[in-house]
Formats: structure tokens, C-alpha cells, sequence
């Protein structure tokens, strides 16, 4: 349901990134709907590049409730500039390199002239 490992899932939980997962009657973990939402979001924040640190400082805010929304928001939106200019720079690279795939290609069209 997460695309995470048990591992994985296991080390968020004992960093307290994952707190509260109940076990069934054989044992087994048992994850909410809460809990696959918030593994979903935590993953969101992963492939975003965020630090396991800065994943953990934001899961201990949240663990705070409603009084760290701002501290909460605030971070996102560091990262959200962060990720903002990441794009920008990866659209700049992706054109010089679409420039210079249509240089080759011209050459191409010369030499087969």
C-alpha cells in the first residue's frame, strides 16, 4: 500500500517518524487509514529529497498538534523554494540539451546531404 519496505517502515517507526501502529491478533502491524496517509506523505517528502532529519523534525512538530502548524508550513514552504529552483535548473539543463540534440541532428542532415 506504501511502496515501502517492511524494513523501511519498521526504522520510521523505531525514529518515531511512525508512532502508534497497533498489531492484529497474530502480531502484525496494522496501519490505519491515518497511518498509510501519513506513510504516503512521508514518502512524498523522501522523494522530494528532504533529509531524514528535516522528515523527523517535521514528524516530532506534528506529533505537537496544532500548535506547530506554522512552524510546519514554514518549513514546506523552504522546501518548496528549494524544489522550485531544483526545476528550474533541471528545465535549463534539459534545454541546452535539447539544443545540442538538434545541432546533431542539422550535422546529421549535412552529411548525409
Amino acid at each position: 500500500m506504501t511502496g515501502l519496505s517492511a524494513h523501511t517502515l519498521r526504522y520510521y517507526e523505531k525514529v518515531g517518524m511512525l508512532e502508534g501502529v497497533s498489531r492484529n491478533e497474530q502480531g502484525y502491524r496494522a496501519y490505519s487509514e491515518a497511518d498509510v496517509s501519513w506513510v504516503q506523505f512521508l514518502v512524498i517528502l523522501r522523494e522530494l529529497d528532504i533529509p531524514i532529519r528535516e522528515m523527523k523534525r517535521y514528524s516530532d512538530l506534528r506529533s505537537q498538534g496544532p500548535s506547530t502548524v506554522h512552524e510546519r508550513r514554514l518549513m514546506l514552504e523552504a522546501h518548496q523554494s528549494r524544489v522550485q529552483q531544483q526545476m528550474q535548473k533541471l528545465s535549463d539543463n534539459l534545454g541546452k540539451i535539447e539544443g545540442k540534440i538538434q545541432y546533431y541532428k542539422e550535422m546529421e542532415e549535412e552529411v548525409e546531404a
